[in-house]
């Protein structure tokens, strides 16, 4: 195994005006890998991300006996062409790898409980650690059987013999991907299914499920907040282009504010995305960024000062970590509330960043779903990501504007963003 070093992040090079490409989406192309593996026909995905989930995601599927071409690393085109297998799993017994992709293991299981037959789920260390008790017990009471019959997270066999349908309560304060998973396979269902969320937290994930079921042919009804109904249904296979990845855009437009500079992230829009973390602008807003959107993509441009300021994110909790990389340098505090459920991310997010502050010199103040972050003079040193891919990139903010931060096991990245230290170069001097 080839040695990974420490990846020393350089200050931002003067006049910052940089355009950037970045990958597709991985919650968007994970979505629509599995939407085309169970449609009615082909599918052709254009901009797909090629990164350790999604790939995971594509030979999951493809233990399943769904035909997914192009989507193998080192492959940089993201065209994909799925055969979709009409709302059916075609393998009734298989083993199924999701190495670190939370998505792999919640949305393969639910899509193999709608079927016929006897499936193994097993994942990495990390993966491991992270729940699934609510999406089994919710799988459970539509007719699945688990080994062990206790199992609340990987590894265990899930014996399918389709989903009854009727109603079921669900939990979703710990991750709304319980929740897409179920509507994902809802349509194969052999009756509606009305879901009824306790707690929903991370509703934009949600809002993306929905509309690109939609998208795929299948409309599911929803009452209120966190009450949804959907009847059985076929999905539709057609030609589907992925956006460029939020989530990943919000470092760059980090970069931006506390450079300060301006970052143009091409081809992402900021009105009429699916994604969730595109409002991490209007917290940029608040700041006192300056927030373009043109035919080419969006652009934030930075002010002499940051103003600090109290946010929810249990709507875009991944992009609470990008914001803690800003905090230091406002000219106030900045508290985030919402934010208990990241606890139970790759890492403890909320202890992996105030261990990193920590580290340069940075005051928090930490509570079980909240952070405020004081305004301080970061200094350099070596942050450990804890394997945690958000980590690492969130860092490399602090980096630009604070000599010496020096991220350990870089590669960790690779989970979303494989080039994103090569796109990061762009903007250090």
């Amino acid at each position: 195994m080839a040695t990974v070093h420490p990846r020393a992040i350089r200050p931002a090079r003067p006049g910052l005006d940089v355009t950037v490409r970045v990958p597709g989406s991985k919650s968007i192309t994970n979505r629509a890998l599995l939407l085309a593996a169970l449609a009615d026909g082909e599918s052709l995905l254009d901009g797909a991300l090629m990164a350790d989930d999604t790939l995971a995601f594509a030979d999951g599927l493809r233990s399943l006996g769904i035909e997914v071409a192009g989507m193998t690393s080192g492959d940089a085109a993201g065209r994909v062409r799925v055969r979709g297998a009409a709302g059916r799993i075609p393998a009734r017994e298989a083993r199924v790898w999701c190495a670190e992709a939370g998505t792999a293991a919640r949305f393969l299981t639910a899509a193999c409980a709608a079927g016929q037959g006897r499936y193994a789920f097993d994942g990495a260390e990390q993966l491991r650690r992270r729940p699934m008790g609510p999406l089994l017990d919710a799988l459970r009471a539509q007719g699945a059987a688990f080994t062990p019959a206790g199992a609340a997270s990987l590894p265990f066999t899930l014996r399918a013999s389709g989903l009854a349908g009727g109603t079921l309560r669900l939990a979703g304060d710990v991750s709304s991907q319980f929740v897409s998973a179920l509507l994902l396979a809802a349509p194969l269902a052999r009756a509606p299914l009305t879901i009824v969320v306790d707690g929903l937290v991370s509703r934009p994930y949600v809002d993306m499920t929905l509309a690109m079921m939609a998208q795929f042919g299948v409309v599911a009804d929803r009452h209120g907040y966190s009450s949804f109904h959907v009847i059985p249904a076929a999905y539709r296979g057609h030609a589907y282009r992925i956006e460029p990845d939020a989530s990943t855009a919000t470092y760059f437009f980090a970069a931006a504010a506390v450079v300060p500079g301006r970052v143009t992230v091409a081809g992402l829009q900021r009105r009429g995305s699916l994604q969730g973390d595109v409002r991490f602008l209007d917290v940029l807003e608040a700041m006192g960024c300056t927030v373009d959107e043109g035919d080419g993509g969006v652009s934030v441009e930075g002010p002499d000062a940051l103003s600090g300021l109290t946010v929810d994110m249990a709507d875009i909790p991944d992009a609470f970590m990008t914001l803690a990389a800003i905090a230091p340098f406002d000219t106030s505090p900045v508290t985030v509330t919402g934010i208990g459920n990241v606890r139970l991310k790759e890492s403890d997010r909320v202890a992996a960043v105030v261990e990193g502050l920590g580290r340069l010199g940075v005051r928090t103040e930490a509570g079980s779903d909240r952070l405020t972050i004081f305004p301080g003079r970061p200094h350099g040193a070596l942050i450990d990501p804890h394997g945690d891919h958000r980590i690492a990139m969130s860092f490399s903010v602090l980096g630009l504007r604070t000599p010496g931060v020096v991220i350990d096991d870089p590669d960790c990245v690779r989970k979303t963003c494989p080039p994103f230290f090569d796109l990061w170069e762009a903007l250090e001097g």
